[in-house]
């Protein structure tokens, strides 16, 4: 099942562990059990330390536990887990094994001092390239709190599953029976949901941080880059982040930023976070600004508020908040969000498989989503509001050739509709003739833009009528010692190397302002 060149990667992995393991796999007469079996019995080939065993009693089959040899820990792969998920079968084994993780020692000591009984089940795809973080972040957990279990569930695999919890989008999450999260999320956010008392921690750890010289908003391209920048410059640079990587961990394929020929979004984002800690950057994760405060007098330090209530200094603030997946704001979308109404196709796509789906805009993201869709649903109607689509003509021609693809332009989405439970329709109004139609649907992908996340600023920084940050061409904003670069701002062209650019160009320029200005008393 691996081939030669995997196998030896695996193997050489397998060297590094330090405790003996087991894999205990629950098997049925399904073709994927033996899938399973013959995945597990290569893996136990490749090193002695490691036991493969088939008399495992678990009630979901096929699946499979793994264990350090006389414990029971709650590690469980209800999946054959390849593709994206491949890497969460290694890390389990090894982390299982002994091999220390590579997470900070105050979330390792937070996970072991959890209370309470946690069993985790995670839904997830195969080509879900956000469900990997949420995997590894609960077998962490689950490999150092005895208390805590998880299994990763293949949707595909346990279909009827899917139909009985009204599953539409993954990863989606359960705690204990119920509804946890959906969506990716860090470990951090994991934890701050199950740990009642970590927001009052962090929030008094968070304001005992002395000043910044440079305190950059949000983890995407352009922050990491002033990050980088900044840090080069030997003055003392944080970043405050929702999430590291930004946008770019939503983004499959990166095709398009000079010298890197392809890369994957997860991938990338890690290699901005790692460029960043290697200048020693602060790296606050995990947190959401509430409030911006400019300074006092000239000189003077700006405060940043987050939601957890602590307050951060600078002396200089790049705004880098990035930009979100825009909603198309018609009724239905937000009460069958993930219950029909997806955003991100490549993860959630598999889930509609032999369905028949719709989507929402014809430019170059919503025409790409709709050829990948293509490919594994029934049948893809693409819904423009334009009289045509916007989409680069290769993607248009590309979608025009597929038999299972229906294009409506002109056409003004009403109405997303449902039987209560989940997705069964779509309206839209021709704008042409002020008809109405109605498609029968499972689901639906919003792919209509975005919009900057910029909220938290109104009435503190001057924005456009789009909400963006109005910046110069220094990056700087209409308030002394702000600045800010990426896809929050008036810079057009939203694309990565563009972010990148900006992010460096504000760093400089905030330097230039923090030589130029003496520090207030």
């Amino acid at each position: 099942m691996l081939d030669s060149n995997i196998q030896a990667q695996l193997k050489a992995y397998l060297e590094r562990l330090q405790h003996p393991i087991e894999l205990i796999a629950s098997l049925d007469d399904r073709p994927a059990s033996a899938e399973m079996r013959e995945l597990i019995t290569e893996i136990a080939a490749l090193n002695d330390k490691v036991t493969a065993r088939f008399d495992g009693s678990d009630a979901r089959r096929p699946s499979f536990q793994i264990t350090r040899q006389g414990a029971d820990m709650g590690v469980r792969f209800a999946a054959i887990p390849m593709g994206h998920e491949f890497t969460s079968l290694v890390l389990a084994l090894l982390q299982a094994g002994g091999h220390p993780p590579k997470v900070e020692a105050d979330v390792i000591e937070q996970i072991k001092s959890l209370e309470g009984d946690f069993v985790f089940e995670t839904y997830m795809s195969l080509t879900c390239h956000n469900c990997p973080d949420v995997v590894q972040a609960l077998n962490l957990m689950a490999v150092l709190n005895p208390r805590v279990r998880h299994v990763a569930v293949d949707g595909g695999l346990f279909q009827d599953e899917v139909e009985q919890r009204q599953i539409m989008a993954v990863p989606s999450v359960f705690l204990n029976g119920q509804p946890f999260g959906n969506g990716r999320m860090e470990i951090a956010e994991i934890l701050k949901k199950v740990d009642t008392g970590s927001a009052a921690r962090d929030a008094a750890k968070l304001s005992k941080k002395d000043t910044f010289d440079v305190l950059i908003v949000g983890g995407g391209p352009a922050g990491a880059a002033a990050a980088v920048y900044a840090a080069r410059k030997g003055i003392k640079t944080g970043i405050v982040a929702e999430r590291f990587g930004g946008q770019t961990l939503d983004t499959l394929g990166i095709e398009n930023y000079i010298s890197v020929l392809e890369t994957q979004g997860p991938k990338f984002a890690a290699a901005l976070e790692a460029h960043a800690k290697a200048y020693d950057v602060d790296i606050m994760n995990g947190q959401r600004v509430a409030k911006l405060e400019p300074a006092a007098q000239p000189g003077g330090t700006i405060a940043v508020t987050l939601d957890n209530g602590a307050v951060l200094q600078g002396r200089s603030v790049i705004l880098s908040t990035g930009a979100r997946w825009k909603n198309v704001n018609v009724p239905g979308e937000a009460e069958y969000r993930n219950k029909g109404v997806a955003y991100c196709p490549h993860c959630d796509g598999p889930l509609f498989k032999g369905k028949k789906v719709a989507v929402i805009g014809g430019g170059n993201s919503g025409v790409e989503a709709a050829i990948d869709l293509a490919g594994v649903v029934e049948h893809v109607t693409v819904v423009e509001f334009a009289d045509q689509l916007k989409a680069d003509a290769v993607l248009v021609n590309k979608l025009k050739s597929l038999p299972n693809v229906q294009i409506y332009t002109n056409a003004q989405t009403t109405e997303i509709t449902g039987d209560g439970q989940k997705v069964d329709g779509l309206v839209f109004k021709n704008r042409a003739d002020g008809s109405e139609h109605r498609l029968p649907l499972a689901g639906v992908f919003v792919q209509i833009g975005l919009v900057p996340n910029t909220e938290f600023l109104k009435g503190t920084v001057e924005l456009s009528r789009y909400g963006e940050i109005i910046v110069d061409a220094k990056g700087a904003t209409n308030v002394p010692g702000v600045y800010a670069a990426g896809d929050a701002t008036t810079v057009p062209f939203k694309q990565i190397i563009i972010a990148a650019g900006e992010g460096a160009k504000a760093a400089l320029s905030a330097f230039d302002h923090l030589i130029r200005t003496p520090a207030a008393a």
